[in-house]
């Protein structure tokens, strides 16, 4: 993920004054929606319409810009590992097989990258790649990118991981929450003691520097400049990847301090991070900025699942997602080509970018999964 200094601040800094519990009770979107067939559309609008058959990777847009960006092909190939877990469709198997090939040319022959985060972003999807398809050949890869990425760890700011390897000072959340919930989910399948204690350093290190106990603030980084200073950008995706790797952390280890981290970050996010009229979550904009929300409804749905969680918060936070999906399914989504964009009660024209609707995909596909795990009715 690259320096979120390119996008407006304006519209992340915003704090909203509503509350969790304000989702309105005579909302117009409260109607049925089959999300079964919402993800099945929405995958196969990414799949169809982003893909880049020559190249084998996901393009900028849908609209003929066939740039490369590395970090958010770990996000489409999560999203192909997501339709392909729900549905055994070959099509959806076909392009996880290329992704592979096709992403590792285009980023040099190698899944190295400058950016710590953006590998772990793509260690990650790999891993639930080799999960969804037994191919061991991104097991292979997701180890090696492991093993990379724990050279990002050094003593400046006493500890965490570098957000890039020629800026080694700098420590954020985006390269240290995923490198946590990697290291545990690696512990969880192959029992390695030492990725265990891997998951509890990283976490450590963020909650003694880039988390407010008090509030369920993530800070985005600290130490940018080289004089300790903290950024205090609020962003879902840090209060995403926090709760995500607090949740993986409960489920290894049973201990509630991680679970009570995890509802803290949540719960941040559904007041600080939403519009107060309508309780949506805000518009983080295009590029990079366009896949926040996405990432955080994949691990906030993850805590929903949670059987540690009480049942009038799961309830709360099912009433949350529900009110955002439809918004979005019933306002903002153009059903021509099913295409989505930053604000989820607007619809975009023809021509979308592909972060904006892998957010989009990532939260229809939740929503399939919350139906199938007869969360949501």
């Amino acid at each position: 993920m690259k320096n979120i200094l390119f996008y407006s601040l304006s519209i992340f800094l915003l704090s909203s004054c509503g509350k969790i519990n304000d989702i309105p009770l005579n909302d117009p979107n409260d109607v049925a929606v089959n999300w079964t067939a919402a993800a099945d559309s929405s995958s196969q609008s990414l799949a169809n319409g982003f893909w880049n058959s020559g190249g084998s990777y996901f393009n900028y847009n849908n609209s003929g810009n066939t740039d490369f960006h590395y970090w958010p092909q770990a996000h489409g190939l999560d999203v192909l590992v997501d339709a392909y877990s729900r549905t055994g469709n070959a099509v959806y198997k076909n392009e996880i097989d290329q992704w592979f090939t096709g992403v590792k040319i285009k980023n040099g022959n190698t899944f190295y990258n400058n950016f710590y985060d953006d590998m772990e972003w793509n260690a990650l999807a790999m891993l639930r790649a080799y999960n969804a398809t037994k191919d061991e050949k991104f097991k292979t890869a997701a180890l090696d990118v492991w093993s990379n990425i724990q050279t990002g760890w050094n003593s400046t700011m006493n500890g965490g991981i570098a957000w890039k390897k020629d800026q080694l000072y700098y420590k954020n959340t985006p390269a240290n929450a995923p490198a946590c919930i990697l290291a545990a989910r690696l512990y969880k399948q192959f029992n390695g003691a030492s990725d265990l204690e891997w998951s509890k350093k990283i976490y450590a290190w963020m909650k003694e520097h880039l988390f407010e106990a008090g509030t369920g603030f993530v800070y985005d980084g600290i130490n940018r400049e080289n004089n300790g200073a903290k950024d205090n950008w609020k962003f879902t995706y840090n209060q995403g990847t926090f709760l995500g790797a607090a949740l993986e952390l409960y489920n290894i280890t049973g201990e509630k301090v991680y679970l009570n981290d995890a509802i803290k970050a949540a719960d941040y996010a559904l007041n600080s991070n939403v519009n107060s009229n309508d309780r949506i979550l805000q518009s983080e904009g295009s590029g990079d900025g366009g896949l926040f929300k996405g990432i955080f409804v994949r691990y906030f749905t993850q805590l929903i699942l949670c059987p540690g969680l009480e049942d009038g918060t799961r309830n709360r936070y099912v009433r949350f997602m529900e009110h955002n999906a439809k918004t979005l399914w019933n306002e903002g989504t153009n059903k021509t080509g099913v295409l989505f964009g930053p604000y989820w009660k607007t619809k975009p024209n023809a021509q979308t970018g592909l972060t904006e609707q892998l957010s989009g995909c990532m939260l229809m596909e939740s929503m399939a999964l919350l139906k199938e795990k007869s969360v949501i009715k």
